[in-house]
């Protein structure tokens, strides 16, 4: 609650002559010294212990208010929680046991290791951590959950956990191993560059190659990887990283998005939206005509989101084209108050100036 010096009881017009005095708020008045207040004019002894009691009182009970809410707050934050973990439990007990059916929305654990033991994927950031692979940007970015999946669809896993995830039960735990066929491929001789010393430069804002750096070919977007500098020549690979390993991967199918807009929410967040602003994003959809209006947020209104909303009106349409038909961006610009103009600015200016002047001249 936000107190005014008026709120004390008993003070009345006298709050204007504390004010002008320097006393302009309830917590000034409650700390104030005895002897203080007493020079003002008007205000006697009793008057002054008086006004003193009832700005600590005033205080003590806006503390209290103030305490109370908080805890209210905090009991409707548990319910929220248990209510959530509550849903959980009902919607594992429902799930328990069941086979995973093709076009099933999922969210799957998973954790990829390389055969050296070295981890490179995990499904929370407490394994992030363990594996000495945590990195808090790549935490924001929602890196350290598990992957949304639709069960039996290419593009969300490679293909061997693509093959495995449809053959499980929800809940279940499996390890495998996938060979590089059906994990990042083989190694392709192909996709290896050779480029000279001053073309790179050019192609690399004129610095030199380090090994190991990751190199965006122009024109493509390939991602590449700097492997070494021989004679004259930038050896870049643009095979995977992994490519030509097979991979152990640990998988748990963890729960089934059946919400139509817990399915946007997580196709937002595959496309890179944080998943504390995922739910910023309005959503309004029309049965009749099975469109889907999106409202842009304040804050993404300035970030470049072309490629992202192409590529999510695209996996909407796709994956849930039996109720998706047009996908509408909408975004909101607020009209901007009118800044003052040099004329305006010096005309307030003189008027402070000529307030201030009659109240000095008053006193």
């Amino acid at each position: 609650m936000s107190l005014k010096l008026e709120d004390v009881k008993g003070l009345g017009k006298k709050a204007e002559n504390l004010k002008e005095a320097g006393i302009d708020s309830v917590e000034k008045l409650a700390n104030i010294k005895m002897e203080d207040l007493l020079e003002i004019k008007g205000i006697g002894k009793a008057s002054a212990q008086k006004f003193i009691d009832n700005a600590k009182s005033l205080l003590k009970k806006d503390q209290e208010s103030e305490a109370s809410i908080v805890k209210d707050e905090e009991k409707l934050e548990e319910k929220a929680i248990e209510e959530e973990l509550r849903k959980k439990e009902e919607r594992r007990e429902k799930l328990q046991g069941k086979s995973i059916e093709q076009g099933d929305f999922i969210l799957v654990k998973i954790t990829g290791k390389t055969q050296k033991g070295t981890v490179f994927q995990v499904s929370s950031e407490e394994d992030a951590k363990k594996a000495g692979i945590y990195d808090e940007q790549k935490a924001k970015q929602g890196y350290f959950t598990p992957e949304f999946v639709i069960a039996g669809k290419p593009g969300f896993l490679n293909e061997g956990l693509t093959e495995i995830i449809e053959t499980m039960k929800f809940f279940e735990k499996k390890s495998v191993r996938i060979p590089p066929t059906k994990a990042f491929g083989k190694r392709d001789p192909q996709k290896i560059e050779r480029i000279g010393i001053a073309k790179f430069r050019k192609l690399n804002e004129g610095k030199n190659p380090e090994i190991g750096q990751e190199f965006i070919k122009k024109g493509t977007g390939q991602r590449g990887v700097v492997s070494n500098v021989v004679q004259g020549r930038v050896i870049v690979d643009y095979n995977h990283p992994l490519a030509g390993q097979s991979v152990d991967y640990n998988l748990e199918v963890v729960d089934k998005i059946e919400q139509f807009n817990e399915k946007i929410e997580y196709f937002m967040i595959s496309k890179g939206i944080p998943k504390q602003n995922a739910s910023e994003f309005k959503i309004k959809y029309s049965k009749d005509d099975k469109s889907l209006d999106i409202t842009i947020p304040k804050t993404f209104l300035f970030q470049n989101l072309t490629y992202l909303k192409f590529g999510l009106a695209y996996d909407l349409q796709t994956h849930m084209s039996d109720d998706i038909n047009d996908v509408k961006f909408i975004e909101i610009y607020e009209k901007m108050p009118i800044p003052a103009t040099p004329e305006e600015s010096v005309q307030e200016k003189i008027e402070e100036y000529n307030k201030e002047h009659e109240h000095n001249h008053e006193h």
